[in-house]
């Protein structure tokens, strides 16, 4: 195998941010490599790579798209590494709006603007040659700006997928992605991480990890009265279909009844009715059955939440108690609590809704 051409290594080289995809369309559509030879360094298929340049094709309708793909290409063709301000005139012969923005840079205004975009009625609005813009809020004929960003690093957004055009013209008006509100979340974890790591505590969520996650402050009712937690509601499936609207525009899921399977859901981790995934030493050292649990045994879990799970399936009765109890407690999704219970397509969620009504009243009258 020849070795990379000083082409190649500049592609290769590109910052951080670049996504593959971008990179793949540079190294075929304007640096000019064979398609099977960009593959063969991608370590995919031909065809692969033919989607990726044919979709990078149609968003370079987008001008911000377009002006940053032709700045990749020049960087590219001159042969020279991004990085290297000191070897290559192209680059040092821009403006600061018109360089490559850096890793650590558009991490930093992401976590700024990326928040600004998460608020009601924000965009972005970037006009045609102008060296920056502007993060706009409001439905009226005259926004408030709230925040201003280089035009570079906007490109870098857009390019990223983290917003998307809705309005194309002289102002080109942007919005922000699930991507982007992904990207803002794992960016903040990570600074979570590293505040927990500089202060010696206990290991911190992965940045990853909490990107899927959807955070609020709970409050349900405890032995000692009220208690505030803050639960992630994307883990169980009641987050989703809480977000889903019927055809009114109502939400599918009132928050009580959300609330409703909440709580028997900390119930039922309370109790730690669980499956167990380890192995229970303390049945092979006592004397006694090994499969079931005696009242009172203090591996059976607190006995009130217990006889609170108990009681409330007890009174759904069998069919609702069995798919709260899968969709709640086991966090199964409705496609597969349908397929185990024999029900049709799409009825689950009926089904769970009118368990959750019935949950909810459950809890009303034990007040």
């Amino acid at each position: 195998m020849s070795p990379p051409s000083a082409i190649e290594n500049a592609v290769s080289q590109f910052p951080d941010w670049v996504p593959q995809s971008v990179r793949t369309y540079v190294d075929h559509a304007c640096v000019g490599r064979p398609l099977r030879t960009v593959a063969q360094d991608r370590g995919c298929a031909a065809s692969t790579v033919l989607r990726q340049v044919r979709r990078m094709e149609q968003r370079r309708d987008d001008p911000l798209v377009d002006d940053m793909i032709e700045r990749l290409a020049e960087v590219a063709k001159s042969g020279n590494s991004p990085k290297d301000t000191k070897e290559h005139s192209a680059m040092s012969a821009m403006p600061q709006s018109a360089a490559l923005v850096d890793d650590a840079t558009l991490n930093r205004e992401a976590k700024r603007i990326l928040r600004r975009l998460c608020e009601a009625d924000s965009f972005l609005a970037v006009g045609q040659g102008m060296p920056q813009a502007a993060v706009l809020r409001g439905a009226g004929e005259v926004p408030t700006r709230t925040a201003t960003l280089p035009r570079n690093v906007a490109q870098a957004f857009v390019l990223k997928d983290w917003v998307s055009c809705f309005k194309a013209g002289r102002i080109t008006r942007y919005r922000i992605t699930e991507a982007g509100r992904a990207a803002l979340k794992r960016l903040l974890g990570e600074d979570l991480k590293q505040r927990v790591e500089a202060r010696g505590m206990a290991e911190s969520p992965s940045p990853f990890l909490t990107q899927h996650m959807q955070m609020e402050d709970r409050v349900v009712p405890g032995p000692a009265g009220e208690e505030r937690l803050r639960v992630n509601l994307a883990e169980s499936p009641l987050g989703a279909l809480a977000r889903k609207r019927d055809k009114d525009g109502k939400a599918f899921l009132s928050m009580d009844l959300v609330v409703a399977g909440e709580r028997l859901r900390e119930d039922f981790e309370r109790a730690q009715m669980g499956p167990r995934v380890g192995q229970n030493w303390d049945r092979f050292l006592t004397a006694g059955g090994r499969g079931q649990m005696a009242s009172g045994d203090p591996l059976s879990g607190p006995e009130d939440a217990r006889a609170r799970v108990s009681d409330a399936l007890r009174a759904l009765g069998p069919g609702l108690g069995d798919v709260v109890l899968r969709v709640c407690c086991f966090l199964e999704g409705l496609e597969a609590a349908e397929k185990r219970m024999g029900w049709s397509a799409r009825s689950g969620k009926i089904v769970l809704r009118i368990a959750l009504q019935r949950l909810k009243d459950h809890y009303d009258g034990l007040r």
